[in-house]
């Protein structure tokens, strides 16, 4: 599965999904800044909090603190998912 920017193609993916972001710096950091105000609204409807971790995967394609922060998420997630499986004799739970 894949999950972050494409630094190739420009484009976000999430999953089996992919969304064409801006090529230009600020367009990305306005993107990403709009989708975590608009997370923290949540409680409104059609906003949704879901719009938060989505907006910090579009800012970690430009800025470097909150990029380490999503690396160390997918080690940590990463050597979870390796420790499940090794506990279950190498199948994958669902």
């Amino acid at each position: 599965m894949k999950f972050g920017m494409d630094h190739r193609t420009h484009r976000l993916n999430v999953g089996k999904w992919s969304v064409a972001m801006p090529r230009s710096r600020v367009g990305r950091i306005a993107t990403g800044s709009a989708l975590v105000v608009g997370g923290t609204l949540g409680f409104l409807p059609v906003l949704g909090f879901w719009m938060i971790p989505l907006g910090l995967v579009v800012l970690s394609h430009d800025l470097p603190a909150v990029r380490r922060q999503r690396r160390r998420l997918a080690v940590w997630w990463a050597s979870r998912q390796n420790r499940r499986d090794t506990r279950n004799g190498g199948r994958r739970q669902p």
